[in-house]
């Protein structure tokens, strides 16, 4: 395959990403929407560690794949925390929060 289909579904993937995190109110589908954006950062880098031939690509994405599972558990831990207290996940709902 060329490199330009990877480049073309790491766009798309990038795009259902930010318009999940700007459409979305439920802090688990934010969640999954910034995986998604992440996800079409690792196609990037590995569609263009593909194209120069290097290895550098396959480090950059093991490092984006750590960052994201960091990511996933302090952030459904901040979730579960506020569902305890508010007993709700609804996003409109959490800016009562500023204060």
């Amino acid at each position: 395959m060329l490199v330009n289909n990877f480049l073309l579904l790491g766009a798309v993937l990038f795009c259902i990403g930010v318009y999940g995190v700007i459409v979305r109110k439920n802090a688990v589908l934010v969640l999954m929407s910034i995986e998604l954006i992440l996800n079409s950062v690792n196609i990037n880098l590995l569609a263009f560690d593909r194209l120069h031939g290097g290895n550098d690509g396959n480090v950059f994405a093991l490092y984006v794949i750590a960052v994201a599972a960091a990511e996933v558990g302090v952030g459904l831990a901040m979730v579960l925390l506020i569902f305890r207290n508010r007993k709700t996940i609804a996003l409109d709902d959490l800016s009562e929060m500023k204060g």
